[in-house]
């Protein structure tokens, strides 16, 4: 592999994959023994009395779930309580990540495939000091790799050093050979996954094809599904530049984005993909947690938990 210089925000690399593992305490991913994830509950159906258990019972706190109230210590007691909760250990989890040339791309603070990059380091080194079993799959245009899911720092290692390899190999010029790697990857994760998994799905928001949503639907009936798609805000909103020349090989576009006519069904067709994910989330019943490349992944998902956290 060609190695490409540094260049935050253009390219990762493991050093900036490792170093992830500082920022785990900043996001509560999963479970403590003294502090329940927002994600519990999520998995309602096949990991319902097997994804969660409890570890000790403390005085009961403003906020707590009524549902976790243990009665049997509250009438002993005269005071109530409840159980503090952990998820299973063990869980195998599993991370599908998109490095493909259509992820080559951001406006913002960093391009849609490092923010990518990010999210799975710092989910799989949660997932690892959680104690369960993390292994993933990175998929480019032309070739994809898969880490079984074990209790090592070396699984997530492998994985991260694909992925960063991967990353490095990404240019303007890759070319876009497998259109439905997307959908390849998925039904990779079906054949090899163990029931009750859980698998987080980071890839590019225009990746949801017929074909895509289909495989996670088969997916879903297994395995637990968080998805994760990532956007620009180039990818719903057209700059009001001017007239734009775009030529690839033999082909070559001019767009007037100065067009109003142009601008609202651009606009129309970045608000279309967004319904789309959303109703999948809906038909699924699971996490949707969309990306973008504004503000740091740390900061993305510490939002959208405590938001989960609220409405719970």
């Amino acid at each position: 592999m060609h190695s490409q210089p540094a260049q935050p925000g253009v390219r990762t690399s493991l050093a900036e994959l490792i170093e992830m593992r500082h920022h785990v305490h900043e996001v509560q991913i999963f479970s403590t023994p003294a502090r329940r994830s927002p994600l519990i509950g999520l998995h309602h159906s096949k990991l319902r009395g097997r994804g969660i258990d409890f570890d000790q019972v403390r005085a009961y706190q403003p906020g707590d779930d009524v549902r976790t109230i243990d009665w049997r210590v509250t009438a002993r007691t005269q005071e109530p309580h409840t159980k503090v909760f952990h998820e299973e250990r063990e869980r195998p989890i599993f991370i599908i990540v998109e490095q493909t040339r259509r992820l080559f791309f951001g406006s913002g603070m960093a391009l849609k495939s490092v923010i990518a990059a990010h999210a799975a380091s710092l989910i799989g080194w949660s997932a690892l000091g959680h104690n369960d079993r993390i292994g993933g799959l990175v998929f480019s245009d032309s070739e994809h790799h898969e880490i079984k899911p074990r209790r090592s720092k070396q699984s997530l290692l492998q994985l991260l050093n694909w992925l960063v390899r991967a990353n490095q190999n990404l240019s303007a010029g890759t070319p876009a050979c497998n259109r439905d790697s997307f959908s390849l990857a998925l039904r990779r994760a079906r054949e090899v996954l163990r029931p009750g998994s859980l698998v987080v799905i980071l890839c590019d928001e225009r990746a949801l094809s017929d074909t895509a949503e289909q495989q996670m639907s088969l997916l879903a009936r297994h395995t637990d599904l968080i998805l994760l798609p990532l956007s620009d805000a180039l990818d719903h909103a057209l700059p009001g530049a001017g007239l734009l020349r775009f030529a690839e090989h033999d082909a070559q576009l001019e767009l007037d984005t100065l067009d109003s006519d142009l601008r609202q069904r651009y606009q129309s067709l970045g608000e279309q993909r967004q319904a789309r994910w959303k109703r999948l989330g809906q038909k699924l019943g699971v996490l949707l947690m969309p990306l973008h490349t504004r503000t740091d992944v740390i900061g993305q998902l510490r939002e959208h938990l405590q938001q989960r956290g609220t409405r719970t």
